[in-house]
């Protein structure tokens, strides 16, 4: 069993923190908020009724959004992934999965504000080779800045990265949020 350092007070925390910033929002993570009250370890992957992920936008200067190719999930996806027992912080962990997916290094890279600009709820379906039944990532995302390009993806989960506009981005919510952040 790995130690993480992110506790179930700091989760709670950053989501109440997120919801007082948009509490329109504050129904859709009730569900979450009684996973925790019911003593969930969101930060354990193992916790299969949902657990927390945490995810980066990364913008360059013209305001281009830099995605990866997920090989596991054959999808187009922002950085991210699953906590760590390194990570301090929800935003620890969501710099350190940019980095070792896209070779940045951290040193360029800097985060606009210390708590998340959108969190997403998804499912990911059953993978047999991991005896993992489908669940559900609690996604923390945290709005980066960098003047950097990408250096060596992470090969054994990543096959590609592009920089795209900020309209590329599916969610209309995370869309809008990305655009003021980066106005």
């Amino acid at each position: 069993m790995i130690d993480l350092a992110i506790t179930a007070d700091h989760i709670r925390t950053t989501l109440h923190g997120y919801l007082d910033e948009h509490p329109e929002e504050k129904l859709a993570f009730a569900p979450i908020l009684d996973l925790l009250d019911d003593g969930a370890d969101l930060a354990s992957r193992k916790e299969f009724r949902g657990h927390a992920t945490a995810g980066a936008i990364l913008a360059r200067p013209d305001g281009r959004i830099l995605h990866i190719h997920h090989l596991a999930l054959d999808k187009w996806l922002l950085p991210g992934g699953h906590l760590e027992a390194q990570d301090d912080t929800l935003l620890d962990a969501a710099l350190r999965e940019l980095t070792e997916e896209t070779g940045i290094p951290v040193e360029a890279v800097s985060a606009a504000e210390d708590r998340p600009v959108h969190i997403d709820v998804h499912s990911i379906p059953a993978n047999d080779a991991k005896g993992e039944p489908a669940h559900q990532h609690i996604d923390f995302r945290f709005f980066f800045r960098t003047t950097a390009t990408v250096h060596q993806l992470q090969a054994e989960e990543v096959d590609d990265a592009a920089w795209r506009d900020a309209e590329a981005l599916a969610d209309e919510r995370l869309r809008r949020r990305v655009a003021a952040a980066i106005r």
